[in-house]
């Protein structure tokens, strides 16, 4: 089959399209023919060598998510039949033309979609609602600072917060990501290339700060979201794209009764995963289908494109999700 290689650790120039072996579905999985696959943050920090595929895993080809069909059955897989249209996430290797994964961390695929809209949404939509609704439980009427919201995650969580009436406080870089985050339901727009976020947050609340932060950004942003967390606020860490280390003041922490937990999906047992896929499906897959949250697909790439499908991603061009047609 063809699959993206990363030949070695370095720039989207090590990425090469090559022939390699077919993967053979292990008992309880089935093995899917993939005709779309997203491109994530994780696939970039592979390909760089700072970010290796847990075991189990293809060592050289990335990509976390897919959408396809089901080519065959492994042993013991009844949950599927060849042909069926399935989408999901994987722990790498979705960045080729067969993929294989456990059946009951497949989820079907809405009969209307496209392939492109399909793998635009199990990394970013799962990661969203099981950071901001089950983990962070947030509610109606809370306030929810979101970190870089014109990103995949940033998008998905923007969306699902304001569906369940949630007041949405967000930040970018980009005006222009700011003015389509808008037409998604952003009520505070945040530009941090001339704004300060703490000021903005306290002026909005008039000093009570916000009940969730969504943090995509990690170092940089870490002391500022302890200042904009209202007493008792939540925040949960997802993404660390600017950095993984900074100081943090333990003091306002304890006295805020601040909660700070930290997350990722890639790394959890297939039991975690089998059970964040399984309330996903019932929660929000029906709210996708009925069109009330929906994928941002800033741009597709044919998968011999792949280089420059990351380049746009770590040029921070995009708004919503790349993906790769197969």
């Amino acid at each position: 089959m063809k699959a993206v290689v990363i030949t070695k650790a370095g720039g989207p120039e090590v990425l090469q399209l090559q022939d390699v072996p077919a993967p053979e579905p292990a008992p309880g999985e089935i093995l899917v023919r993939v005709r779309a696959a997203g491109v994530n943050r994780a696939d970039l920090l592979q390909r760089m060598g700072r970010y290796p595929a847990p075991f189990g895993a293809p060592a050289n080809i990335p990509g976390l998510e897919y959408a396809g069909e089901v080519a065959a059955l492994g042993m013991g897989a009844r949950a599927w039949k060849v042909g069926d249209r399935v989408m999901g996430l994987v722990p790498g290797g979705a960045c080729a033309e067969l993929v294989t994964t456990h059946e009951a961390v497949a989820m079907r695929m809405p009969p209307a979609w496209s392939f492109e809209q399909a793998a635009a949404v199990p990394e970013v939509f799962i990661t969203a609602y099981d950071a901001l609704l089950r983990q962070m439980l947030l509610r109606a009427g809370e306030r929810v600072l979101i970190h870089a919201v014109g990103s995949g995650v940033g998008t998905a969580a923007l969306q699902l917060a304001t569906s369940i009436h949630a007041r949405t406080f967000g930040t970018s870089r980009t005006a222009a990501k700011l003015e389509r985050a808008r037409q998604l339901g952003l009520e505070v727009a945040i530009d941090t290339s001339r704004e300060d976020f703490v000021e903005v947050v306290r002026e909005r609340t008039d000093g009570t700060g916000v009940d969730v932060v969504l943090d995509l950004v990690g170092g940089p942003v870490l002391a500022g979201n302890i200042q904009v967390l209202a007493r008792a606020g939540r925040m949960i860490i997802v993404g660390l794209t600017g950095g993984r280390s900074a100081p943090i003041d333990l003091g306002a922490v304890l006295s805020k009764r601040l909660t700070i937990v930290g997350t990722v999906l890639r790394a959890r047992t297939l039991n975690e995963k089998i059970a964040v896929t399984t309330a996903f499906v019932q929660d929000i897959l029906p709210l996708l289908e009925a069109g009330m949250v929906q994928p941002i697909l800033d741009r597709t790439y044919a998968l011999s494109e792949v280089a420059d499908a990351h380049r746009r991603l770590e040029d921070n061009a995009t708004f919503g999700k790349l993906v790769l047609t197969v």
